[in-house]
């Protein structure tokens, strides 16, 4: 626990800027564009530097912020129930993804932590871009397999610029 306290203490947003300098967001930004033009859903990337130490204390974890963002940011919010959260907890290198409703019994929890998992690789590696975009893509790959664009193409009813917590 005080390990984790440091760790989100010592982390700043200085930090998360260089690791996702305005290049890297606009890289995302595209990646999410790009992705949404295969599927029907709507993907949201969050990262946030680090959580106060009360969280910390009163033992919020990452999913459990992860499912706070994913309510804040209303990804919940679309028409056909199919917004996904990519949602990094920059402090602890920790990655979580939170989809809709309309997921339910198409995507394993197995599969999303397949993606969560290469990506805190990448992470893990130094390698916040490259890890970022391959986890949007293979999120993209998903969806469009449950959710393929509708003739014409589908409305961006979400933001595709990533937010920065």
């Amino acid at each position: 626990m005080l390990g984790r306290i440091t760790r989100h203490i010592l982390t700043t947003r200085r930090a998360l800027t260089r690791a996702f300098p305005a290049p890297a967001r606009e890289a995302i930004e595209r990646a999410v564009h790009e992705g949404e033009v295969l599927h029907g859903g709507e993907v949201r990337f969050a990262v946030e530097a680090e959580l106060d130490w009360r969280l910390l204390l009163a033992g919020v974890t990452a999913r459990s912020r992860a499912l706070e963002v994913f309510s804040g940011l209303r990804v919940w919010d679309t028409e056909a129930n199919n917004g996904v959260l990519i949602y990094v907890l920059f402090a602890d290198r920790d990655v979580e993804i939170v989809a809709d409703r309309g997921f339910n019994g198409k995507v394993s929890a197995e599969e999303w932590q397949g993606i969560c998992s290469a990506m805190r690789d990448r992470f893990a590696a130094g390698e916040f871009e490259n890890g970022s975009l391959e986890g949007i893509r293979a999120v993209s790959r998903l969806m469009a397999a449950h959710f393929p664009a509708p003739a014409g193409g589908s409305r961006n009813e979400m933001p595709d610029r990533p937010v920065m917590l």
